[in-house]
């Protein structure tokens, strides 16, 4: 096995078992639906991002046993599908990534392997990303010092396919000699500290003790920690965080101390149509994972027992929550970006801009990212990859006419006119241009070359996370792509002077869409809860287009 967790090897899933660590590094090759279920179920794999993707790998498996003349049966295959995300309900990643990789099965089964594959590559780059925003913002929070820092349960490779989230922060700090020690809860009951973080820890060269879970607080009371670093299983839309049991008690004992407490995550664990951790179904596991450890009995035969997975900790205990967009909570609430200082603004927006281009929203140089800064906004640079971009590469331009301000050495994005148009037409603080792949081909097939159409999206519970007055149906504008580009941002202008009350989101036909918030997460947000309707609506068909000149004719404006 290489630094990779997950392999794809020749229509079979090649991994470590992790029930045998650390004593014993055993392969696994998994090569039907059956068997990686039952790696999931039993925690042969485990982590939510490794289960995500090894979901997919089970898709695979299930699209090519449901081909029959080069098309895949769906109906079979969404039997299976169904089957595989329900093999831990807590963790979001696994129906994430089942739901992602089913959606293109209409194009073979092949194209459902070219998916997956995607998505192993980009978890690597996504954890890294993650991992570095977290180890930057601790040397913010605690300065560049050796730490003491604790951790529970496993966020390594194991826990994912490659590098780690927050074990790959403790990475990152150690590379740049700001790790002292690490401290590893054992995790109980299933020891995945004591068993998985400290092999890793130690595979990794990282200095490391092991106590047990209850330890932790009195750790804390008496000077050992500077820092709490874990992982995530799901976030919901509010910060409220799910993750390995044990990890609440650890936030109380962390806020009582006034030691930060960092969750890092990648941005497919976060469940923007769940609103709070109440709503979070959590895992009852197993009552021999209590009453025993390694075939022997620890407790009285018959012994009741109370088994939770997972535990969620409340948004409020947070320090902050870091994905590969950078810190996306903090202290329990979204993170703002009301900032008056341009640098600052300027550092936001390239972390975001970042983590977009990870997820392939902004390949390449497409794409732009805006904050309204009074009477000027600050507006991505010009022909820029947006995996690349830095603070320094961002240009202040005027609302009012989009003119870029004096002494810049860069120019504004192209599309800075279509920001400018609804900054002066709404109150919006951030304005997001993107290109997700669903919602960015249903506008394609439903706008027009010449004139305004409308896609009507209805009856799908995520319209509420757009914001709009109507939470059972929107009217989505999708404005032509003119090649003035200042001609698409006279279009949305009118459109917005005429329609107030129009959705924060529209499209552009064959040229992606745009959200705007009152915070750039917002905005962000915004535009994943378009995308998430619209792969809904590719999946159930559930859609009409109409132009804005019929909907003004039948009076429904």
């Amino acid at each position: 096995m290489d630094d990779s967790s997950l392999i794809w090897d020749d229509g079979a899933l090649l991994t470590i078992d992790q029930r045998e660590l650390p004593h014993r590094v055993v392969e696994l090759r998994l090569s039907t639906v059956d068997q990686i279920i039952d790696a999931i179920a039993t925690l042969a794999i485990r982590g939510a991002p490794a289960i995500g993707i090894a979901g997919a790998f089970a898709v695979v498996i299930a699209a090519r046993t449901h081909t029959r003349d080069g098309a895949v049966d769906t109906v079979a295959l969404a039997a299976d599908a169904a089957r595989i995300a329900d093999a831990r309900p807590t963790a979001v990643n696994l129906a994430w990534a089942v739901r992602r990789v089913t959606a293109v099965a209409a194009r073979g089964a092949d194209a459902v392997l070219a998916e997956t594959l995607d998505m192993l590559a980009e978890d690597g780059r996504v954890n890294r990303a993650a991992a570095t925003h977290a180890a930057d913002l601790v040397i913010d929070l605690l300065g560049d010092r050796p730490l003491r820092v604790l951790t529970h349960c496993n966020t390594g490779r194991l826990a994912t396919s490659a590098f780690g989230t927050a074990i790959g922060a403790l990475r990152v700090l150690s590379e740049r000699g700001a790790i002292e020690e690490v401290i590893v809860d054992e995790t109980r009951p299933l020891l995945q500290g004591a068993r998985l973080t400290a092999w890793e820890l130690a595979e990794a060269g990282i200095p490391h003790r092991l106590t047990i879970d209850s330890a932790a607080a009195w750790a804390m009371a008496t000077g050992q920690v500077d820092c709490v670093l874990v992982g995530a299983d799901r976030i919901t839309a509010n910060g409220d965080v799910a993750n390995k049991i044990g990890t609440y008690m650890l936030a109380l004992a962390a806020r009582h101390h006034g030691i930060p407490f960092l969750v890092v995550a990648p941005e497919s664990t976060r469940d923007q149509g769940m609103a709070t951790g109440a709503e979070i179904v959590v895992e009852q596991r197993r009552a021999d994972e209590v009453t025993g450890f390694g075939g022997v009995a620890t407790a009285p035969e018959a012994t009741p027992v109370f088994n939770p997975a997972f535990d969620v900790t409340p948004a409020a205990l947070v320090t902050a929550v870091v994905t590969e967009a950078g810190a996306v909570y903090r202290d329990g609430i979204a993170a703002q970006t009301h900032l008056s200082d341009a640098c600052d603004a300027g550092r936001v927006i390239a972390d975001i801009a970042r983590g977009l281009y990870v997820r392939g929203w902004m390949p390449g140089t497409a794409g732009n990212i805006s904050v309204r800064q009074g009477d000027s906004a600050l507006v991505t640079g010009s022909g820029l990859s947006k995996g690349e971009l830095g603070a320094e590469d961002m240009v202040a331009v005027r609302i009012a006419d989009s003119a870029p301000l004096a002494g810049q050495r860069r120019k504004p994005s192209a599309e800075t006119t279509i920001h400018t148009a609804v900054y002066r037409r709404t109150d919006a603080a951030a304005v997001v241009h993107l290109h997700p792949p669903y919602a960015t081909t249903l506008c394609t097939s439903a706008g027009e070359r010449d004139r305004i159409t409308t896609l009507r999206i209805g009856e799908y519970e995520l319209i509420k996370g757009l914001g709009v007055a109507d939470p059972e149906a929107i009217d989505l504008p999708v404005f032509p792509n003119w090649r003035d580009v200042a001609r698409i941002g006279a279009d949305v202008e009118r459109y917005l002077a005429e329609y107030p009350d129009a959705p924060p989101v529209f499209g552009i036909a064959g040229h992606g869409i745009t959200a705007w918030g009152a915070t750039l997460t917002q905005a962000r947000d915004r535009a994943e809860c378009l995308e998430a309707l619209c792969e809904l609506v590719t999946r159930t068909g559930r859609r009409q287009a109409f132009t804005a000149d019929d909907l003004t004719e039948r009076g429904q404006r």
